[in-house]
């Protein structure tokens, strides 16, 4: 079925809706867009709706950024976004009757935007797709609830803290309870997905007070395993919200508590639908290189998977956040976790990505990673055994700064996103960073103005 009949067919199922809402996502992983009325829907969703090229290149403040060359000295032209297939859904979570469907740009002759992250991506799985390999993805995204009162002496809070129910020592790990205390919350975060078809599976309590995590399904399109992490997160801030609260995918809210963690399972299956990660008697060779790829293209993805000045404080030890390039079996303070339960669902679990990053380029640095492992043969060296770490493991970057000046030199980042986009992606982080030295905290204030 096309898009117009795929339109027609919706807006006939759905008589009530008044507007459509339309959106890319930017290299911060940002929904970006507009609301369109309805009598005009249609023409939208088959002809296109014009934006910025520019939208592509914004920092996190929304600001453009000159250096990414999409703006500036260029007359800021328009180019044409077109509905990614299969997610024109109904907004569940806001009072008007509202639709929405999730855009990407391309060029006049039909070939995708380089500056949009989905194509990428998009470019990633093209080359598994010539080698007849298909990967398998599915994430696993943490985040907090949190009241939606705040102040600059009060920046963040667990909800019903107001009412004396919470206090931030408080863990509470797979707590039932926790998960009850919120039922009508994850009811309409389920409610939401199944009408937005995000294969959202298992829902649980995780360490941080009012902190949580909501797995997704395993698909064998890792372009949808992204558009479904996207999603999501759009899913829970908006039900959130109507619920009088706020969600926050913020790698690290609070200081003393836990981090939140985007991590990526994949597999890769041959012409004939087999895993090619699971060999007779154990992992195969190909996981093992894969491995060995993921570990040896690690420090010079840093700045993707912690993309933010806040990132940096999730990667400390004893955070199950890794710190160094390591991997093991069924080993969460490895960086790289081989999962062997079942032989059939033999997979790789990259835990480093935090959840305030872009999914569509996780998944592309990962997958471009275990692919050159598998090409090069790559050998991973020996698995971790506890979080014992040997010398010969590297340490992951912890600055943000040399994170981005290691990325802007890649020749991995070069040949996995391309030269155009890694000079995008290094000028947007750039110009925050800038921002960032520009700022003092509080903390500098409380140490030094009378101290020094």
């Amino acid at each position: 079925m096309d898009i117009e009949c795929q339109a027609k067919t919706f807006f006939e199922a759905n008589p009530d809706i008044e507007v459509l809402e339309a959106f890319v996502i930017d290299v911060n992983g940002v929904p970006r867009g507009k609301w369109i009325p309805r009598e005009r829907a249609l023409d939208v969703l088959t002809k296109g709706m014009a934006m910025p090229r520019s939208v592509y290149a914004l920092d996190v403040w929304g600001r453009d950024v000159n250096a990414a060359g999409l703006a500036e000295g260029t007359g800021d032209p328009d180019g044409l976004c077109f509905p990614v297939p299969g997610t024109l859904s109904r907004v569940t979570w806001l009072s008007r009757p509202t639709a929405q469907v999730l855009l990407e740009m391309r060029n006049p002759d039909g070939s995708g935007f380089y500056a949009n992250p989905r194509n990428v991506l998009a470019s990633v799985v093209e080359r598994y797709r010539k080698l007849g390999l298909t990967p398998v993805v599915a994430t696993e995204l943490e985040f907090y609830l949190i009241d939606p009162v705040r102040s600059a002496l009060d920046p963040v809070r667990p909800p019903k803290t107001r009412e004396g129910r919470w206090h931030t020592g408080q863990t509470q790990v797979l707590s039932i309870a926790e998960l009850q205390d919120f039922e009508e919350v994850f009811y309409a975060i389920s409610t939401a997905a199944r009408a937005q078809k995000v294969p959202a599976d298992t829902t649980l309590r995780e360490n941080g007070p009012g902190q949580y995590e909501i797995n997704l399904n395993h698909v064998p399109d890792a372009l949808a395993a992204a558009d479904y992490a996207v999603l999501l997160k759009r899913i829970v801030k908006g039900v959130a919200r109507c619920h009088d609260l706020d969600a926050t995918f913020m790698a690290k809210p609070y200081g003393m508590q836990a981090g939140s963690g985007m991590h990526v399972h994949f597999s890769v299956l041959d012409e004939t639908g087999a895993n090619i990660y699971a060999g007779e008697d154990g992992p195969s060779e190909a996981l093992f290189h894969s491995v060995g790829g993921l570990l040896e293209s690690m420090g010079e993805s840093m700045a993707v998977f912690a993309p933010h000045q806040n990132s940096y404080r999730r990667l400390r030890p004893s955070e199950h956040a890794p710190t160094y390039a390591s991997w093991g079996f069924d080993n969460r303070s490895a960086a790289v976790r081989v999962i062997t339960a079942s032989r059939p669902a033999t997979r790789i679990e990259h835990r480093v990505a935090g959840a305030d990053t872009n999914p569509y380029l996780v998944v592309a640095m990962i997958l471009s990673a275990a692919l050159a492992g598998m090409k090069e043969k790559t050998q991973p060296g020996g698995a971790i055994s506890g979080d014992e770490h040997a010398i010969n493991h590297e340490p992951l970057p912890t600055n943000w700064d040399q994170s981005l000046q290691r990325f802007s030199k890649s020749s991995f980042a070069y040949a996995a996103l391309g030269p155009k986009y890694r000079g995008l992606y290094t000028a947007c982080k750039q110009q925050e960073i800038s921002e960032f030295s520009l700022r003092v905290t509080d903390v500098e204030y409380d140490a030094y103005i009378r101290t020094v």
